[in-house]
């Protein structure tokens, strides 16, 4: 079946990724969904968590040929949970405790027809330098990346400057593991 594809985010970053795979696409917000979850899950099972739960929100408004895709990304430093940062002392705490440091970036996908749901996750490790303080406090004033997890996107200024390496997917950091949910994209059109 040929579905109609409907991104379920106000993300700029997630609707440019996925037009970059040059399929049509709708954009569809329903606002306020909680984003909650429990305090005892593992930090790598949030995204998926998250993803599923704005997945089940969507479900009382889909048509049968429509496939709604829903995302969720975490950034984890010493198993503790970056989401995005309340204000501008916040987003400066978040990457002084990254500067120098190693951290994972979780992103999970739900595909979800009235039929089926597919979920994954993704996993790529950022490498931090050093950042000072002036560095930390130029970025957050100029970029304002409050609506970002960790309190960066590594596509803009801090991550020229201050990312030494990544592990996996470049995409993933960005807020949408783009090659894998082609493949998944894939399987489900021609499977």
């Amino acid at each position: 079946m040929n579905y109609k594809i409907i991104l379920a985010s106000n993300s700029p970053r997630r609707k440019e990724l996925l037009k970059g795979l040059d399929i049509d696409f709708e954009v569809r917000i329903i606002s306020d969904i909680d984003e909650t979850f429990p305090s005892d899950i593992p930090p790598n099972e949030i995204p998926v968590f998250l993803a599923r739960k704005k997945a089940d929100v969507y479900c009382a408004t889909m048509k049968p040929d429509e496939l709604i895709i829903t995302a969720d990304t975490v950034v984890v430093l010493d198993n503790d949970i970056l989401e995005k940062p309340a204000d501008r002392e916040d987003a400066i705490r978040m990457l002084q405790r990254l500067s120098g440091q190693k951290h994972q970036v979780i992103t999970a996908v739900a595909l979800t027809t009235t039929a089926k749901r597919t979920e994954f996750s993704v996993i790529s490790t950022v490498d931090f330098a050093e950042l000072t303080d002036e560095e930390i406090e130029y970025y957050v004033e100029r970029y304002k990346p409050f609506d970002k997890a960790g309190a960066y996107g590594i596509q803009e200024w801090i991550g020229y400057v201050g990312v030494r390496s990544i592990e996996g997917s470049f995409y993933n950091i960005m807020g949408l593991p783009i090659q894998r949910l082609y493949q998944e994209l894939k399987n489900i059109y021609f499977c």
